[in-house]
């Protein structure tokens, strides 16, 4: 059920991203793709992972982005005495995006969408795998350099709908490019 939902939005993504193409002679549309990295910070776990993001500006103040991400770093926690290690192994979303340009190289944006995390924790050498389902909602900012390249920066909080996985922090910072 969860893959074909996410195969569902991701399709809808790539459906919204054909009308962007279309208007892309506007400065303020079109298609654009990042890539950076995402730390997470839940339940006292900090982990790290790589986190590339396509995404369509379908008017100069809405758009729509997918987001994919691997893990790179893992943490140990201590759960009533107990050490074990958890990493993120992968993550995807899909958002809705608003724009708000402050300036002409800066532009605040706001998301909000729905998300699936799968993690790992190793305890006494046995290896687990578990996901979880999430309600996504952030803010950011994205600073052009030139007409095509720039530098992102966001706050995302993740609302973890299965009661075991602690909701998570995730700042990110990444490389942003207007196709």
């Amino acid at each position: 059920m969860k893959k074909t939902l996410m195969s569902a939005a991701l399709a809808a993504l790539s459906v919204a991203a054909v009308p962007a193409l279309s208007h892309a002679q506007s400065a303020d549309t079109g298609v654009y793709g990042t890539l950076g990295y995402a730390g997470s910070r839940a339940d006292g776990a900090d982990t790290g992972a790589v986190q590339g993001r396509l995404g369509a500006r379908l008017t100069p103040h809405f758009g729509v982005e997918g987001e994919l991400s691997g893990g790179v770093k893992d943490d140990d926690i201590d759960t009533n005495g107990v050490r074990s290690t958890i990493e993120q192994t992968h993550s995807a979303a899909v958002y809705g995006v608003g724009f708000l340009p402050v300036t002409p190289n800066i532009d605040l944006i706001g998301r909000v969408g729905y998300g699936n995390t799968q993690f790992k924790q190793t305890l006494a050498g046995v290896e687990g795998k578990f996901d979880a389902d999430s309600a996504n909602y952030g803010v950011g900012a994205q600073y052009k350099l030139d007409d095509k390249n720039g530098v992102r920066v966001d706050y995302t909080r993740q609302q973890f709908r299965d009661n075991d996985a602690a909701d998570a922090n995730v700042v990110s910072v990444g490389y942003a490019r207007k196709f």
